[in-house]
């Protein structure tokens, strides 16, 4: 008989639950509060891109990234987080974040290794994880304030570990990880002599708390991959323009692997986010206040249903609790949402290792227009009659 077409390790990652739930909700036509995308653009940038396009901007941009957006994300690391990074050798510009971390676990891990994240966790970590032959181990994030157990940590850095991922502001949680937790992280990785990988997406929205970067912290500056990207600052996700910022030997590490992928990404929209990475502070604080209010419309709205919010610190996230309005399954759930009420959310299960961790809790996204949340909210509205029946 002929072996299987996909290779044994890459099992159970055929189809992303986004892309289903994205597909279910376009055909009932449904309120897509599932996927996390905004419905608007942003204008920041897009009138960049079209000048950039029509300055000629349209062939394939350096290996590394085009030298404009190079500087300008180590302005962008200098200005908010007195991080220096040579533009020259210790940046390196991606095809989305996605790519960035795919290509540093593939560049730095092999069969026989170890990566630790924190669970849930984006599933991308996993497939790419995967991809590299490593095992994935975590450590659970324990609702409702997704803190995590020091010594569970530690336990599971062991002398295989060569990696330990973090994301922060955490996707799906919301949770931003505060001073004593990254502290606590940095000084286990400066012990076990650990690179870590950190996922900072969200660092421009965040409503409680502020973003710290692992590499300020003593010892991580050398041992840090940092990852961002500029869809969801800017409200741009389809242009899948990411970036790396670590020491020359993990940069040309990971641009070793990122060569051999994608070699280069969308120049005029390189172009486009270095002009907008140079926006003014009222910018970036207008971007999280904007994401505030409409986290608040949603959370309040979900509360006054009778479902258990865990109001998110950043990202544009909220998770619920199930069990609140009478339900245990969460795919289940949001299979139903889309038929029975018009809404698609994404099951939180599928980011979870032990599925039965996260079996009753669902997430939505609120990077929608007010409107468009008020209007989920309306069709969600029965979910508190049918709870108390």
């Amino acid at each position: 008989m002929r072996r299987p077409l996909l290779i044994p390790r890459l099992e159970g990652f055929e189809t992303t639950i986004f892309a289903e739930m994205s597909a279910a909700a376009a055909r009932a036509g449904a309120v897509n509060l599932g996927q996390g995308f905004p419905d608007t653009d942003g204008a920041e940038v897009t009138a960049a891109a079209i000048a950039a396009i029509s300055a000629g901007h349209n062939q394939y941009a350096p290996g590394s990234g085009v030298q404009v957006l190079r500087e300008a994300i180590s302005a962008h690391q200098q200005r908010f987080y007195g991080l220096d990074f040579d533009p020259e050798r210790e940046v390196l510009v991606t095809t989305g974040a996605t790519e960035a971390i795919a290509a540093t676990i593939l560049a730095l891990c092999e069969p026989g290794d170890a990566v630790v994240s924190f669970e849930p966790y984006y599933d991308s970590y996993a497939a790419s994880i995967a991809l590299a032959g490593a095992e994935h181990r975590v450590v659970p994030l324990r609702p409702p304030a997704w803190s995590f157990d020091a010594a569970q940590l530690a336990e599971a850095i062991t002398e295989r570990t060569r990696v330990v991922l973090l994301n922060s502001p955490h996707n799906p949680t919301g949770k931003v990880f505060g001073s004593d937790e990254l502290a606590c992280i940095a000084k286990l990785c400066v012990e076990r002599d650990v690179i870590a990988v950190t996922d900072e997406v969200y660092e421009h929205l965040i409503f409680d708390g502020d973003h710290i970067p692992l590499a300020s912290f003593p010892g991580m500056r050398e041992r840090t991959v940092t990852i961002s990207s500029a869809g969801k600052t800017f409200s741009v996700t389809g242009w899948k323009i990411g970036w790396v910022c670590a020491n020359n030997e993990l940069v040309t590490a990971v641009r070793t692997v990122k060569q051999f992928l994608t070699y280069a990404t969308g120049t005029p929209f390189q172009h486009a986010v270095a002009s907008g990475l140079g926006s003014p502070d009222e910018f970036y604080d207008g971007v999280a206040e904007g994401l505030r209010r409409r986290r608040d419309q949603l959370c309040d709205g979900l509360e006054a249903l009778g479902l258990a919010v865990m109001r998110p610190a950043g990202t544009y996230f909220a998770i619920v609790d199930i069990r609140s309005v009478g339900h245990e399954d969460g795919f289940e759930f949001c299979q139903e949402l889309i038929p029975r009420y018009g809404v698609a959310a994404i099951p939180t299960e599928v980011f979870y290792t032990d599925r039965m961790a996260g079996r009753h809790l669902v997430r939505f996204a609120f990077c929608k227009r007010p409107e468009v949340l008020a209007e989920a909210l309306s069709r969600l509205a029965p979910l508190a009659q049918s709870s108390q029946g």
